[in-house]
């Protein structure tokens, strides 16, 4: 029988493909992908609807995280960016030449995935799905079963392997004609499609440029990216305060033992995390950043704890007044910031 690697999101359109090719009698082996650009949840993750749709069907499936190696890529993309941050042609190919390895591991025939021409205008072009398959080495081998008719033949196909008349010829941002199939296939209960990357989204973007910009960004680096009010003091340092008991938890999992971590004395208020070259100056302004957002932002003094993160050492208190919401915007990153 033959076989064939699904590169499964999850999402309505790569579980159209699964099912379009599954008609034909072929074996599926799907293959998950997740980064910590994923815009996931411990509720509802890509990983998670891939792994449903996986059990739904019956097929096995390998989930892979590739943050380390696309993190690099984000830093230095060949092909470039999308509106934002999003080194889409870059991400392709990083994802085809991991299946492909895993194509060959397996013994699979062909690859399939849930593309649709001019769905995304970069990397799903004719020009740039040809340059993508051709760089990850995949060159014939990709097969894209809802808008396979307006490509050329792939080799499963002249082979015989797989029947071209059985394939769709789906094409644009529209998704009506996936809603239609889906009825078609009875598949209910399929998420949205406006999940994705998170580096496609205007605001993460400047967060993740600006870190880019001034320092060696890692994943903990990142991830701190996706909480908080960010604010810049200098190319060294910058601050981070919660925006609720949610964000607070979290930028204190991901403190590191050079940060420090602020919180007002005494009353409510959001956790700060200093980050970079700090200097007392500095700690000063992040203790007013700190009573800015908590329930002292109108007392004239305010009593703020700093503590070295991660390290059972005695607390200091400094006593400060709230920083105005004209001082914090200056310092918040924005579109316009370091850009």
């Amino acid at each position: 029988m033959a076989k064939a690697l699904a590169l499964l999101s999850g999402g309505l359109d790569s579980t159209l493909a699964i099912r379009v090719i599954q008609k034909q009698g072929i074996e599926v082996i799907a293959l998950n992908f997740v980064t910590v650009f994923c815009r996931c949840t411990s509720h509802g993750s890509c990983k998670l609807e891939a792994v449903k749709v996986s059990e739904k069907f019956g097929i096995p499936i390998k989930v892979i995280n590739t943050t380390e190696r696309f993190l690099e890529l984000v830093k230095k993309p060949k092909y470039g960016y999308g509106k934002n941050m999003n080194p889409c042609i870059d991400c392709r190919i990083n994802i085809f030449r991991i299946a492909g390895e895993y194509m060959r591991e397996i013994g699979a025939d062909f690859i399939i995935t849930g593309e649709v021409l001019g769905q995304r205008p970069m990397s799903q072009r004719k020009d740039a799905m040809r340059l993508i398959d051709k760089e990850a080495n995949l060159t014939g081998l990709v097969l894209r079963p809802l808008c396979a008719k307006h490509m050329e033949p792939t080799i499963p196909e002249k082979l015989g392997i797989v029947d071209r008349g059985q394939l769709l010829q789906i094409r644009g941002r529209s998704r009506k004609d996936q809603i239609q199939l889906a009825d078609v296939f009875q598949i209910k209960d399929y998420p949205c499609s406006a999940g994705g990357c998170l580096l496609t989204d205007p605001e993460f973007a400047h967060r993740i440029r600006d870190s880019i910009d001034t320092c060696d960004t890692t994943v903990n680096d990142v991830n701190l990216l996706k909480v908080g009010r960010h604010f810049r003091l200098d190319s060294k340092t910058k601050i981070i305060v919660g925006r609720n008991d949610e964000d607070n938890t979290r930028i204190d999992s991901l403190s590191q033992e050079s940060d420090l971590l602020l919180n007002l004395i005494d009353m409510p208020g959001p956790l700060a995390l200093v980050r970079g070259e700090i200097t007392d100056e500095k700690i000063q302004i992040a203790a007013r950043l700190t009573a800015r957002y908590g329930k002292s932002q109108f007392l004239s003094g305010v009593k703020v704890s700093v503590k070295q993160a991660k390290k059972d050492l005695p607390a200091k208190t400094l006593e400060i007044t709230p920083m105005s919401q004209e001082e914090a915007d200056k310092l918040i990153i924005k579109k316009t910031h370091n850009q």
